[in-house]
């Protein structure tokens, strides 16, 4: 298998530091609102590398924080005159929800900074005796020029770096670049004990000490958005190798942008949306099949006509499915053709796509050769075991890209529909088509499709 690293910029062999083991640290989101369709991405592609894992055999253990504590926090729960504990609570609560909604498993730990003050305040003293830091008035600052690989993750020469998101320039520092680990309270603000002052830790520390607490110093896969790998990641590396000595992580996976409708999300340009609202329109599923059918570092295009489009290639694949299925409880011949060399074939061509990088857009495209090969060569003369062989090979693709596991447990129409589509059946017989095609009508409008097949009338709802 092979993965694309940030650290080389190059595709290389994954080879784990245990033998059938994954160490795998995700940045989970700030609980502060509802997750947006950014975050989804990187939530939604790294749970199919964790299933991927799983799937080949590995042990995985998989790290994804909560940001608990910063100034957007303090920030929305004293608008709401709540505290940020309070807010934190409920929002983790949300991200459950939609996160299960959206078939991401829970992590192995979800750990979250405030949870976990000790393990950061260890690794800062770790850093000062080290003497990679500075305190000015209670905040203590990593001094970047003291770490000389600076810029080893974003390729860049610390001459060339900006300041990026989260990092105040001011007069306290040495340098424009260096850090906050630590920051002394602000009237009004959550605060906690340290050796430099009441105060909370800053954003980049709290995921090399959580890594660290959970994971060990050195690390398999750490993994993010892009827009996260100046200056989040970067510090990361700094921080962590700083203390501890040693590389902190030895693949950097990032998922490329999200634009909507071909320009960058913002809600200054009224085109900011998160999973609940898109989930008004369209289901869950349908929102990470589309995110899974580009592959993960390239940038994909948000739209609705794109949406529609991921919605009804879903539900072909459904569609073959049912079509299967119901081959399968009414057969008529028995045509014991074997079809496990074909399938032998397309397993072998989703495991080459999933091991090129985790290339979910060629997996998907594997399903859908499954599915052009069942419509043309799956009949009712064919063999139940080879159905049912079609049928397996498509959901266990489909675990793996956590799609595709909704079942037709043969939901029952009420009895206005049952009888309507007796009354058809019977005007069918009696030659009154025109009654029929009315009740056919009647039925669609409803949301039910009907299909005459040599086995009788087949229904589905129409999604």
């Amino acid at each position: 298998m092979k993965l694309y690293n940030t650290l080389t910029q190059k595709k290389e062999e994954f080879v784990p530091i245990e033998e059938n083991k994954v160490k795998m640290y995700s940045c989970g989101p700030t609980v502060y609102n509802y997750f947006h369709i950014g975050n989804a991405r990187p939530f939604i592609v790294f749970d199919v590398l964790r299933r991927y894992f799983e799937y080949r055999g590995y042990e995985v253990t998989f790290v994804q924080n909560f940001t608990d504590i910063d100034d957007k926090m303090i920030k929305r729960a004293n608008e709401e005159g709540i505290t940020v504990s309070e807010l934190a609570e409920r929002f983790i609560e949300e991200y459950f929800k939609d996160a299960k909604s959206l078939g991401i498993h829970e992590a192995t730990h979800h750990p979250r900074a405030t949870k976990n003050i000790d393990a950061i305040i260890e690794l800062i003293k770790k850093l000062e005796e080290k003497g990679y830091t500075y305190t000015v008035d209670g905040d203590v600052y990593f001094d970047v020029k003291k770490f000389i690989k600076y810029g080893k993750l974003s390729h860049q020469p610390l001459e060339n770096l900006e300041a990026g998101a989260r990092i105040e320039v001011g007069d306290k520092k040495k340098n424009p670049m260096d850090f906050a680990v630590w920051k002394a309270k602000k009237e009004g603000e959550p605060y906690w004990e340290s050796p430099w002052s009441e105060g909370r830790p800053g954003w980049h520390i709290e995921c090399s000490a959580m890594a660290n607490k959970y994971l060990g110093k050195t690390i398999d896969i750490h993994s993010g958005g892009m827009d996260l790998i100046f200056p989040h990641h970067e510090n990361e590396v700094a921080q962590s190798e700083a203390a501890n000595g040693c590389q902190f992580a030895n693949y950097w996976l990032h998922n490329g942008y999200i634009n909507v409708d071909n320009r960058k999300m913002s809600k200054s340009l009224n085109n900011f949306f998160t999973v609940r609202d898109v989930a008004k329109e369209f289901e869950h599923e349908v929102i990470r099949f589309f995110m899974l059918s580009a592959h993960y570092r390239n940038p994909i295009n948000f739209s609705h006509d794109l949406l529609l489009q991921a919605q009804s290639g879903l539900n072909r694949i459904y569609t073959c499915i049912e079509n299967l299925e119901f081959l399968k409880d009414n057969l008529s011949g028995k045509n014991n053709d074997d079809v496990s060399e074909k399938l032998n074939e397309f397993k072998e061509n989703f495991i080459a796509a999933m091991d090129d990088d985790v290339n979910t857009a060629d997996a998907i495209s594997v399903i859908f050769d499954i599915v052009k090969f069942a419509n043309t060569n799956i009949n009712a003369d064919s063999s139940k075991e080879a159905i049912e062989k079609c049928i397996s090979l498509i959901k266990e693709f489909g675990d793996v890209l956590g799609i595709l596991q909704k079942k037709n447990d043969g939901e029952i129409l009420d009895e206005e529909i049952e009888k309507l589509i007796e009354d058809r059946n019977n005007a069918r017989k009696n030659k009154d088509f025109q009654l029929a095609d009315k009740i056919r009508d009647d039925l669609k409008a409803k949301g039910i499709v009907l299909e005459d097949t040599r086995q009788g009338v087949k229904w589905r709802r129409d999604v």
